[in-house]
C-alpha cells in the first residue's frame, strides 16, 4: 500500500477533542505549521503563511495525547497525509481539508523540555492488598 508519510513541526491550535468510540479511543486537534525563512532583503527571519491540519490519533496514542498535550505546545507529528475535497454549497465551490492520521506525536524538544512517563498497562485495576499488615 502506498501512503504519503509526512512529519510536521508546529503548535497545537485547538484543545484536544477526545472521544470513546465503538472502535476504541479517538482524539483530534488542529495543528498550525508556520514556516520561517531568512529574508535577505530585510536581513531578518520572517514567518511564512500558516497552514492548518487536522490531526487524528487512535487507540493508546489518543489516550496518551489527551493526557499530555495542551493548546499552544510545540509538537512534532508523524503520520499519513489525507487530502479530502468535497463540493460546498454551490456546484463550482469546493473545500479542501488536509488531515494527518498520526502514528507518532511528541513534544518539540528544540523549544522546551519534557518529562517522559511510561504508561503501565495492567489486566485488572490495581487494588490495595486488603490482607497486608499495617506496620
Amino acid at each position: 500500500m502506498n501512503d504519503t508519510q509526512v512529519t510536521l513541526v508546529g503548535c497545537v491550535a485547538t484543545r484536544i477533542d477526545f472521544r470513546e468510540t465503538p472502535g476504541g479511543p479517538s482524539a483530534r486537534f488542529r495543528f498550525a505549521v508556520t514556516p520561517r525563512y531568512f529574508d535577505r532583503r530585510t536581513d531578518a527571519w520572517t514567518d511564512g503563511a500558516t497552514s492548518f491540519y487536522t490531526v487524528w490519533a487512535r487507540r493508546s496514542l489518543a489516550v496518551n495525547l489527551a493526557g499530555s498535550v495542551s493548546v499552544g505546545e510545540p509538537l512534532v507529528v508523524h503520520g499519513r497525509l489525507r487530502v479530502r475535497d468535497a463540493p460546498a454549497d454551490g456546484e463550482r465551490d469546493r473545500w479542501f481539508s488536509a488531515d494527518i492520521e498520526a502514528t507518532a506525536i511528541g513534544h518539540d524538544l528544540n523549544r522546551g523540555t519534557a518529562a517522559f512517563r511510561r504508561v503501565v498497562k495492567t489486566e485488572t485495576p490495581l487494588m490495595p492488598n486488603q490482607n497486608a499488615a499495617v506496620v
